[in-house]
């Protein structure tokens, strides 16, 4: 499936009651929520040495997309164009691949916040 057909997908089950306005206020708020919710399930696995459920964090990343999904449809964003975007500027950040910078002391940090 590619993301263009998800997105399709998704939009089968939104909630007719909600106007466009509540439609993407709800999705991006559901953002967070999701987020928070894997966030969640890494800490336990982290921090707490607990193991956490595959299933579970599949369900709760399909949550996250879905709600990506509708967000940029509701602002009129095929999720492709999304994906396409972020990659581009991935590559143009990154032309070989990540490579962590050497730490800057806290001299350069006012500078940096400035920039």
């Amino acid at each position: 499936m590619n993301l263009d057909d998800y997105q399709r997908a998704a939009l089968r089950t939104l909630n007719p009651a909600l106007d466009e306005r509540d439609r993407l206020l709800d999705a991006a708020a559901g953002l967070t929520e999701e987020a928070a919710e894997v966030l969640g399930l890494v800490r336990k696995r982290v921090f707490q040495q607990r193991q956490v459920d595959e299933a579970k964090l599949v369900e709760e990343l399909g949550d996250v997309l879905w709600c990506l999904a509708v967000t940029a449809d509701s602002l009129g964003i095929p999720l492709s164009r999304v994906a396409e975007a972020n990659e581009a500027k991935l590559r143009q950040r990154h032309p070989e691949g990540f490579r962590p910078k050497p730490a800057r002391g806290p001299e350069s940090w006012s500078r940096s916040l400035k920039e």
